[in-house]
């Protein structure tokens, strides 16, 4: 039993020193922070000098973003583009810069199927363009972005305009994308990527950003010279170390793991179809469901191009507060919109781009699927929606 905690005692300690210290388990720490970067490198197509470990998803981007703002050294205001359903952390820190006149800002808007048209993003660039910023899979509704051709309509302008004295650089926050979608950075065309902890079954709390040797960026906080003087601040080895294995397991091409990320995408994607057939093909024999579901419930996000875990709906004239209480109680978890804006009473703004006509008090539910759903959860949640619906029906004008 000695010998047993003495090596716990070993391990805890190797993973909480400090990898900057010569002692021995700071050394051991240096060890394991520099095989996850590696593992996290291969699985990326990247160089272990492009990991940067940060604390989180918002922390990636605002580092991507700002840093590359603070690089740039140009006579003319430097010019930023992203879309108007980013992720809060983009968009709340795009209007920042704005606000403080360190960068004009263009919001292209999304189709109404929450999906950007790459010819938009390529009618934007102009010659102080330093960085778009296009999410890869949207955290609310799904969407999935074209992310490729994107990349490439950046590269034929920065190869055809000779004027530039600063690149365009691509960034993706591939947050919501990491479980299911191709991270090989080399494919997508991107030049920095972000990553967190937040959104992988058994990763560390920490976040990671991908940025390509040859992008100009700039430590935005000051202070030491760790994650190669980018991101100052003791690493945390222990949670770095989760996020690693995590990332390999839903990524590995071969042992128990085989194929994992494309057979559960699969099945995902047919119990996420079948979920939305329910919804929009009832087949219930019960004419009050007819009319009151059918006429009322609206699937926002292109039906195919999204996400295989996501179902993303609106539900005119009941507030989203009383559906996911109603669903709680049925022991049914779902969110109404993005956690970093939740309890703000108003409509989100990802459903309001895609939909300017809806209303504050209409409800918006997310349906998040997982390893452990099954289609009987399915018809469960769809009987339970049929059920809340009708009890809140006397909400309907």
């Amino acid at each position: 039993m000695a010998k047993s905690t003495n090596i716990y005692l070993d391990y805890a300690a190797s993973v909480s020193a400090n990898p900057s210290s010569i002692h021995s388990f700071g050394v051991e720490a240096k060890k394991k922070l520099q095989n996850a970067r590696i593992k996290i490198a291969n699985i990326l197509a990247a160089q272990p000098s492009e990991i940067i470990f940060t604390s989180g998803g918002t922390e990636s981007n605002n580092l991507a973003i700002q840093g590359v703002v603070f690089a740039a050294e140009l006579k003319k205001l430097p010019h930023i583009i992203t879309t108007n359903i980013e992720h809060v952390s983009v968009l709340e820190t795009y209007k920042m810069l704005q606000r403080r006149k360190l960068a004009s800002i263009t919001i292209v808007r999304v189709e109404p199927n929450g999906v950007v048209d790459p010819k938009k993003i390529k009618k934007e660039l102009k010659e102080n363009t330093i960085l778009v910023s296009v999410q890869y899979a949207n955290n609310e509704i799904g969407t999935i972005q074209p992310i490729r051709e994107i990349a490439k309509e950046i590269r034929h302008y920065n190869k055809n305009q000779k004027t530039l004295s600063f690149p365009i650089f691509f960034h993706t926050d591939a947050v919501q994308a990491a479980n299911y979608l191709d991270l090989s950075v080399e494919r997508l065309g991107v030049d920095l990527l972000t990553l967190s902890g937040s959104k992988i079954e058994g990763a560390g709390r920490v976040g990671v950003l991908y940025k390509k040797k040859s992008v100009l960026l700039t430590n935005i906080y000051g202070g030491g010279d760790q994650e190669m003087g980018l991101r100052p601040g003791t690493e945390n080895v222990g949670e770095i170390v989760k996020f690693s294995k995590a990332l390999e397991k839903i990524s590995a091409k071969g042992g128990p793991a085989l194929g994992w990320k494309e057979k559960e995408t699969k099945r995902l994607t047919i119990l996420r179809d079948y979920f939305i057939e329910k919804i929009f093909k009832n087949t219930t024999n019960s004419c009050v469901v007819e009319n009151v579901i059918n006429s009322e419930i609206i699937l926002n996000g292109d039906l195919k191009n999204r996400l295989p875990n996501n179902i993303n709906i609106t539900i005119p004239n009941i507030p989203s507060d009383l559906l996911v209480i109603e669903f709680s109680a049925r022991g049914i978890m779902v969110s109404a919109k993005s956690a970093c804006k939740t309890g703000d009473g108003k409509a989100s703004h990802v459903i309001r781009a895609i939909n300017p006509k809806v209303k504050d008090t209409d409800g918006y539910l997310r349906f998040s699927l997982g390893r452990q759903t099954t289609k009987a959860d399915i018809d469960y949640t769809v009987k339970a929606l049929f059920e809340i619906l009708i009890k809140l029906k006397k909400w309907y004008n």
